[in-house]
């Protein structure tokens, strides 16, 4: 196994050997990072808020909005390395105005949830994929890594803390938030000699405001892309979504509600909105065949896509594949009444099917709710049975 070694900013920089995660997952997309320098959770610093804040009804949550009454922060610079996690009351960040995360973009962050089961156990679901993909983007980025473990066990911490805003609901969740920022004053575009770590919490019902299951129409147009080779279109990193929001409200201005992002010439299908994206249709084989496009590097590595591929090979009913799509692959499924169904898939929707898309000034009508959303609807039941705790598996971690 090639050794890691260290660069002047305590950054590993050595590649590893191929390795699988204990859900049986790829680890870090294949590559593992050795990591000599990290924060400890047996250090951790727990400092309580004086008072608690009112907890919100779970079916009038708007996402995202209302937060919970502390945070995880773990400061880093290279002068002293990590320094002891503390978990405390939620505040305000005291950034100076140079920071490289406000100029640069050096941000990242992930997406994960806790559920309270019926009973009443809270459980995380397969939250070391995300710890994988977080470190992968923290690499990216080029902020000091560590020690996946020990993080997952202070975000554990954390929400044990406040386990009381896990919603009693299983239409609610508790969306957990790890961000990571570069904090060096400095307006130098380099690696950042300072850089902060913390963890916010909010607990959310659906997150489309239309509400849970309900189909969205989409927008093709390929003028703008969400990622490309060679970019950081497979991190979780800020400027991914920064840089979609103008092309999300066009689609809102051509009546659409979420875009289809289309890439390169031929028009390869690759996320819809924030979501990966699946296509359950005849292939051109003949063969009934689950769909998404590969990991190549402008697809974001979603955990939800992940679990969905393992779900339906294990089901083992029809062909399961990670395939380009292009829209002329899908123009011409149509045009023969072989689409069965199309959807979104990701943390916070789970499974979003997929109705209509409006591509070249023409409405493309995809049949998933003629269909019984057959496999939308089995994914979204099967995930969210694990999620909640009505079907055991091996891929929940359940907070002490």
């Amino acid at each position: 196994m090639a050794s890691c070694g260290r660069t002047d900013s305590g950054h590993c920089k050595g590649s590893t050997s191929n390795g699988r995660s204990d859900d049986g997952a790829n680890k870090d997309g294949g590559v593992n990072h050795v990591i000599q320098d990290s924060f400890k959770a047996a250090d951790l610093m727990i400092n309580l808020a004086t008072s608690s804040k009112e907890k919100p009804d779970p079916n009038k949550l708007v996402f995202g909005t209302v937060f919970t009454d502390h945070m995880l922060a773990i400061e880093w610079s290279l002068v002293h390395g990590w320094q002891k996690p503390e978990i405390k009351p939620l505040q305000n960040l005291s950034l100076h105005p140079a920071s490289s995360a406000l100029h640069y973009g050096v941000e990242l962050f992930e997406g994960m949830k806790a559920y309270r089961g019926e009973d009443d156990q809270i459980r995380l679901f397969r939250p070391r994929l995300n710890m994988d993909r977080m470190l992968r983007s923290t690499v990216r980025a080029t902020l000091p890594t560590f020690d996946k473990e020990e993080l997952l066990k202070c975000i554990l911490k954390l929400v044990e803390v406040d386990k009381e805003w896990v919603p009693y609901s299983s239409s609610a969740s508790l969306y957990i938030r790890p961000t990571f920022i570069g904090t060096e004053p400095s307006l130098g575009v380099k690696k950042p000699s300072k850089a902060l770590l913390y963890v916010i919490l909010s607990p959310v019902g659906p997150y489309f405001s239309s509400g849970s299951f309900s189909p969205v129409s989409l927008w093709a147009d390929p003028k703008y892309v969400r990622a490309w080779r060679g970019g950081t279109g497979d991190c979780k990193m800020g400027g991914n979504y920064g840089s979609s929001i103008f092309a999300q409200y066009e689609a809102v201005d051509a009546g659409c509600q979420q875009v289809l992002w289309l890439y390169g010439d031929d028009h390869q299908i690759t996320e819809v909105g924030t979501m990966n994206l699946f296509l359950h249709w005849i292939n051109e084989a003949g063969d009934e065949e689950l769909a998404t496009p590969p990991l190549d590097g402008i697809i974001l590595p979603g955990v939800t896509r992940q679990s969905i591929l393992d779900l339906a090979r294990k089901w083992g009913e029809f062909k399961v594949s990670e395939r380009y799509l292009t829209m002329s692959d899908l123009v011409s499924a149509l045009k023969d009444n072989r689409v069965k169904e199309m959807f979104g898939s990701g943390t916070a929707c789970v499974v979003c099917p997929v109705s209509e898309i409006l591509y070249k000034e023409e409405n493309l009508h995809i049949p998933t709710m003629e269909n019984g959303h057959k496999i939308a609807s089995r994914c979204l039941q099967e995930l969210t049975d694990i999620q909640y705790g009505r079907q055991q598996s091996d891929w929940v971690h359940l907070v002490s």
